[in-house]
């Protein structure tokens, strides 16, 4: 059981005890430990629970984790859960309503399901309860109605391990039959409701084997083979025939728009020996998958204008990371030495500016201590260098979060929104121009602050940001956290029309963290990036001059 897993246990504990009014001590105790769990670098399996000392675990919850590990459950949870109908227990995933007014919703007003939720926010029901108010129940309609729209959704991150297990059990347990992943997988989307396979094992064979695995919901038609699972999104298998399966490879992974655009101009043949094929044959060159969501990548090929896309080796450096001087899990050290032994030629370290207290924000006196040991370490790792940065929130009214006399002590700043996020388009708009106005700012962060299937971005002008941080010089962030991968990959093209540079960045706040760069790469395939429209490709002596010639910029 993993860390997260065995985090969520408290932190559910934690909230329905909050719900039915027991002992708020405990139930913050209880959230606490979620905290600290979620935290912890290595994994709670692999350790002897009862020499732990970490602050928030005592040594009730010592042994509840524990027990947890031993049986996958724990026992306190489970009895809050019987005392609970399960959809109250589903509205506590509903943003904006805490547990007590869920109990609130739940005593007075009967409701049982996000279902009656929703019904009672069309009804008006829940403004004349205290606590409430139109504002909250608009709010809470439209946060229901995020999650209707997501359910059943996953991040490609979430699935990449199973999609890859499943398509390599397939091809060891049934040789000399092809099978390979297609569809929105192999297109790289960031979000996905299905997975889909090409194979040429026989239907009879296939559904056999996959009752060994206790799948059991099965939807045939001729060619197709859609298995339900509750674990996992629908599974979907196509059927070929012999020397049918590139062809057939190359239709299940193109999106219709794609596909209509493609038949329109050009041929499709009947049988080929490979897929590069189908594109030689039309004098067209290889389109490789994450491009094939529109017709633009048609139009450049046929211009030979195709990118050469960004790959992950084309990384250079960490841009973007946290420490323990915020919220990070490693010491600057390890992360700075794990950077390097990773082949990375410098870390951009950019723990959380002052405002952010939920994250340990560095006020200017621990600056300065940062600062002292990253002169330490870099005459120790020469020629590795770690840079001066920050991720500076952006305030309320679009400033950056020190004055400038501490903000000129930067090399790279990371300007960021992370709080107050419920804002109108104008409001947002605002706070981003502005921040992106100030001359210290290097990069836009994360810039709508969205979390896929967990929160919807602020609303924003694309365009008019692009084209504001490209006339003032300032980088956009591809943040590659599988859950943000913001800015989204579909206004990259136009990034790159108006003349942007882009960087993809882990927002790393472990060492395991830096292997999202991944994701990043993915998401920046898809939108065309290159690594020469990429910060974070360049060589640590071309970052040197970059950011040199931006000092100079600022009239330094």
């Amino acid at each position: 059981m993993s860390n997260k897993e065995i985090a969520a246990i408290f932190s559910l504990l934690a909230k329905l005890m909050e719900l039915h009014g027991d002992n708020g001590f405990k139930a913050k105790a209880y959230s606490t430990a979620a905290f600290r769990i979620s935290k912890l670098g290595k994994p709670l399996a692999e350790t002897d629970i009862q020499s732990l000392s970490i602050p928030g675990l005592g040594e009730a919850i010592l042994q509840k984790i524990q027990v947890v590990l031993q049986t996958g459950e724990l026992p306190l949870l489970q009895e809050y859960i019987g005392k609970t109908p399960a959809g109250v227990v589903d509205m506590l995933a509903v943003k904006g309503i805490g547990p007590k007014k869920i109990a609130l919703l739940w005593h007075e007003l009967g409701i049982e399901s996000i279902g009656e939720l929703a019904y009672a926010c069309a009804e008006n029901r829940l403004i004349a309860l205290r606590g409430f108010g139109e504002k909250t129940q608009a709010a809470v309609l439209e946060n229901i109605r995020f999650i209707q729209k997501n359910e059943g959704h996953f991040l490609f991150a979430e699935l990449e391990a199973q999609a890859e297990s499943l398509t390599q059990q397939l091809q060891t347990a049934f040789p000399g039959r092809e099978t390979h992943i297609t569809g929105a997988f192999r297109r790289q989307l960031p979000v996905l409701d299905r997975l889909e396979w090409l194979t040429e094992i026989g239907k009879p064979d296939l559904i056999s084997w996959l009752k060994g695995f206790a799948f059991s919901s099965f939807q045939e038609s001729e060619n197709r083979l859609e298995v339900q699972s509750d674990h996992l999104p629908k599974l979907i298998f196509y059927f070929s025939k012999e020397k049918q399966f590139a062809r057939l490879l190359f239709e299940t992974t193109n999106t219709e728009e794609f596909r209509q655009a493609f038949l329109e101009d050009y041929m499709l043949p009947e049988s080929v020996e490979k897929e590069e094929d189908i594109f030689s044959r039309n004098k067209l060159p290889f389109i490789i998958p994450a491009l094939r969501e529109n017709a633009q990548s048609l139009a450049l090929a046929k211009a030979q204008g195709l990118p050469q896309v960004i790959q992950p080796a084309d990384i250079r450096g960490i841009i973007h990371s946290h420490s323990q001087y915020s919220d990070g899990l490693h010491s600057l050290e390890d992360m700075a030495v794990a950077a390097k032994n990773k082949g990375y030629e410098y870390l951009v370290i950019s723990d959380h500016s002052q405002t952010a207290v939920y994250a340990n924000g560095l006020k200017p006196e621990r600056i300065i201590a940062q600062h002292a040991e990253i002169d330490q370490l870099n005459s120790r790792l020469a020629p590795f260098r770690i840079f001066k940065g920050i991720e500076s929130d952006i305030l309320g009214d679009g400033s950056l979060d020190y004055d400038p006399d501490v903000l000129n002590n930067f090399e790279v700043i990371i300007a960021s929104i992370h709080s107050n996020l419920k804002m109108d388009e104008e409001k947002a708009m605002q706070r981003l121009i502005r921040a992106v106005e100030n001359p210290y700012t290097t990069i836009l962060g994360h810039p709508t602050g969205r979390l896929l299937l967990s929160r919807p971005g602020y609303p924003v002008q694309h365009k008019k940001l692009i084209d504001a941080c490209i006339a003032n010089k300032v980088i956009i962030e591809i943040n590659a956290h599988p859950r943000r991968l913001d800015l989204d990959w579909s206004w990259i093209p136009y990034a790159l029309e108006k003349g942007a540079l882009l960087s993809v960045d882990p927002d790393a706040h472990a060492i395991d963290g830096m292997g999202l760069v991944k994701y990043g790469v993915l998401a920046a395939q898809k939108g065309g990036l290159r690594a020469a429209d990429n910060l974070s490709s360049k060589t640590r002596a071309e970052l040197i001059d970059f950011l040199a010639v931006r000092k100079t910029e600022r009239g330094e």
